[in-house]
C-alpha cells in the first residue's frame, strides 16, 4: 500500500529528518491498517516488521508463566513498536496488542535495519527513544506500588487519549485492569470515583473524558513527568 501520509507530520519521531532521511524513510515503507485487536507479534517470537503508528495505537504487554498479563507501554505516534531491532536483537520481549485501530508506517526487519546505516539521525533519536522508554518501564513499575489506583487510572485514560487524538476511549473492566495490574473491583471503584467528580463518563467499555484539565490534576504526577521527559530527550529538530 503507498504512503499518502506525510512523513514529518505524521510521526513525532520522524519530524525533523533530515529530507534525504525523510525521502529514505517513505522509500522503505508502507502504510498499514492496524485492526483493533490485532495481535501484531507474541513474546519472544522474531520481529519481522517494525511499526511507526500515524493514528492508531499499540498496547505493549508483558505475560508471565501464569499467563497474568500487564500493559507495561505504549507506542502511538510519539512512538514506535520493534524498538529491539536498533540493539540488534529481533525477538520481541513484549506481547504487542492493536488497542486502537488506524494507520501506520510499517517496514519489513530487514529494510528497517538497512535504513539505520543510511539515517544518523533518525538512528540517533531511536537510541534516545530507548532511553524514554527505558525511564517510562522504571517510572511505571514504581507508579504501580506506591501510587493510588485512582490516580493511576487518570494517568493510565490520560496516555490512552494522548494516542487516540479524541474523548472516546474504548476500554473494557477487563482491558483497564490489565492496565493497572489491579482485579476489576479496583478498576470499578476508581472509574465510579473519577465519574463522581465528573471527569470521565463511562459506559459498557466506552470512556468519554469530561475534564481533561481536572483530569491531569486527579493523576499523579508520574504523567506530567513522562510527558516532560519526552519533550526534553525528543525535541523536534
Amino acid at each position: 500500500m503507498t504512503s499518502i501520509f506525510h512523513v514529518a507530520d505524521a510521526n513525532r519521531l520522524l519530524a525533523g529528518l533530515p529530507s534525504v532521511e525523510q525521502d529514505a524513510f517513505m522509500a522503505a515503507c508502507e502504510t498499514v491498517e492496524l485492526v483493533f485487536g490485532e495481535v501484531l507479534i507474541k513474546p519472544t517470537e522474531t520481529i519481522t516488521h517494525v511499526y511507526f503508528p500515524i493514528d492508531s495505537f499499540i498496547s505493549l504487554i508483558a505475560s508471565l508463566d501464569t499467563d497474568d498479563q500487564l500493559e507495561v507501554a505504549m507506542a502511538g505516534r510519539e512512538g514506535m513498536f520493534g524498538i529491539s531491532l536498533v540493539l540488534g536483537i529481533d525477538e520481541s520481549p513484549l506481547l504487542a496488542l492493536v488497542q486502537g485501530a488506524g494507520s501506520a508506517f510499517r517496514l519489513n526487519a530487514v529494510s528497517f535495519q538497512m535504513l539505520l546505516l543510511k539515517c544518523p539521525v533518525l538512528h540517533q533519536r531511536l537510541k534516545h527513544y530507548i532511553y524514554v522508554m527505558m525511564r517510562q518501564l522504571a517510572r511505571s513499575a514504581a507508579c504501580n506500588h506506591f501510587h493510588r489506583i485512582e490516580a493511576r487510572l487518570a494517568r493510565w485514560l490520560l496516555m490512552t487519549q494522548d494516542r487516540a487524538g479524541g474523548e472516546q476511549l474504548h476500554l473494557t473492566h477487563e482491558f483497564l485492569a490489565m492496565m493497572l495490574g489491579v482485579r476489576r473491583a479496583g478498576v470499578t471503584l476508581a472509574a465510579i470515583s473519577l465519574q463522581t467528580r465528573g471527569l470521565i463518563h463511562y459506559q459498557r467499555g466506552e470512556i468519554t473524558v469530561l475534564d481533561r484539565p481536572g483530569l491531569i490534576e486527579a493523576a499523579c504526577e508520574c504523567y506530567n513527568q513522562d510527558c516532560a521527559l519526552y519533550a526534553r530527550i525528543l525535541p523536534v529538530i
